[in-house]
């Protein structure tokens, strides 16, 4: 009898130890932290499984957003929308949230402490000039007085270099990565697109001291293009918009030059996938634009498969062909996000460095700027991802 009562006494604890295992589990779930957030899990989102940076959604925040005003000493005009006219705001304050994990808020001084003594460099269209311009203004704060808030050019380079870190963060205009008509920074708006086809050392020899790369080449290939085989005058004109296969060729040329070329031990790549432009309403079938867009589309269900998609593929074939080669690139696809934002180009106010027609004034749309960012605005997100990714190099 004796023996019998130790054992049913051994099977309540056991069962009361059990219970109050649910019930903490239970608490633990209740309270919302079933789900680690990045800093949490403090690993680097490249490898972290439970945090994937691209699907989210955009939630309205006007506490914590912006992170800066347009009045920024680095802000161009081409992308200060306040500046020229716009009225509604709120494109300033949505904040993009993953599904499973938090972005890191971007801190300009530990991003500055990070890439102490180090040179970064953008490299690519109008749209890196736009998430240049981002970088500058998401730091500013951060600088100490010994950083000048001037920006040097010398041909196709912009550089910020902050003396109090020792760091530069550049700009490298360079639309089609090889050699082009269209590679002056100021005068690129030539009635026919030429490439040099086997040509990059031109851009390329500019970026091999770099620590820190950011590519990006997407938009530029959108209109014909007449390509020059070597050195030869021989020309073969394209005769369809954004071809596939000479996409392709160029990055099979710029990767052959990064894997002879860049020291994989110093230098850390980025790829940016396409900016997406918006050229037609929510609906593909609208027939409006940007123009006086003024909330981004909510509905995660409206955003199927990008139109961009065959050119991303081309882009993350040539990324994967590195990796084989031991060249990594991380490759940032902001196209799925960016999609939702309809509402935060820059429309008709803007900068424009072409006169507008008084047929065109009539029909604001038809010169409606759907394709860069107003800043404040996407961009930051961009740099808050690439800050998540560096930080953790």
């Amino acid at each position: 009898m004796k023996h019998e009562k130790m054992k049913m006494g051994m099977l309540s604890h056991c069962i009361l130890g059990f219970s109050l295992l649910i019930l903490a589990g239970a608490v633990f779930y209740l309270t919302g932290n079933e789900v680690p957030t990045l800093n949490e899990v403090n690993s680097s989102p490249s490898s972290s499984s439970s945090c994937n940076l691209f699907e989210g959604r955009w939630i309205f925040d006007n506490v914590s957003l912006p992170f800066y005003e347009e009045k920024c000493s680095f802000m161009l005009a081409e992308f200060a929308c306040e500046a020229y006219g716009r009225k509604d705001l709120k494109y300033r304050n949505w904040r993009w949230q993953p599904h499973h994990c938090d972005l890191p808020r971007f801190n300009g001084t530990k991003f500055l402490e990070k890439i102490r003594g180090k040179r970064l460099m953008f490299v690519g269209d109008s749209l890196s000039r736009n998430q240049w311009t981002s970088m500058l203004c998401l730091i500013e704060s951060a600088l100490g007085p010994s950083s000048p808030r001037t920006v040097v050019r010398d041909e196709n380079m912009r550089s910020f270099h902050s003396n109090e870190y020792n760091a530069t963060i550049g700009l490298y205009w360079s639309p089609f990565m090889v050699e082009s008509s269209c590679d002056d920074p100021l005068i690129h708006r030539v009635k026919e697109r030429v490439i040099r086809l086997m040509s990059i050392d031109k851009h390329a020899r500019h970026w091999n001291d770099a620590n820190i790369l950011i590519f990006n080449s997407y938009l530029w290939w959108a209109d014909p293009i007449t390509i020059v085989w070597g050195t030869s005058d021989a020309r073969n004109k394209t005769v369809d918009k954004m071809s596939t296969r000479l996409y392709e060729m160029v990055l099979d040329i710029w990767s052959d030059w990064l894997e002879i070329n860049i020291d994989r031990t110093k230098t850390k790549m980025f790829f940016m996938s396409p900016s997406p432009f918006h050229l037609y309403g929510q609906r593909w079938d609208e027939l409006r634009n940007c123009y006086k867009e003024t909330e981004p589309i909510l509905d995660e269900r409206s955003i199927g498969l990008s139109i961009l998609g065959v050119k991303m593929r081309v882009a993350e074939l040539a990324l994967e062909k590195l990796g084989t080669q031991g060249i990594n690139i991380e490759y940032l696809n902001i196209t799925h996000l960016s999609e939702f934002r309809k509402d935060a180009h820059p429309s008709i106010h803007k900068y424009f460095f072409h006169a507008i027609s008084k047929e065109e004034l009539a029909n604001p749309t038809s010169y409606s700027d759907c394709t860069h960012w107003c800043l404040p605005g996407v961009p930051d997100v961009w740099n808050q991802i690439l800050y998540s990714y560096i930080m953790n190099l």
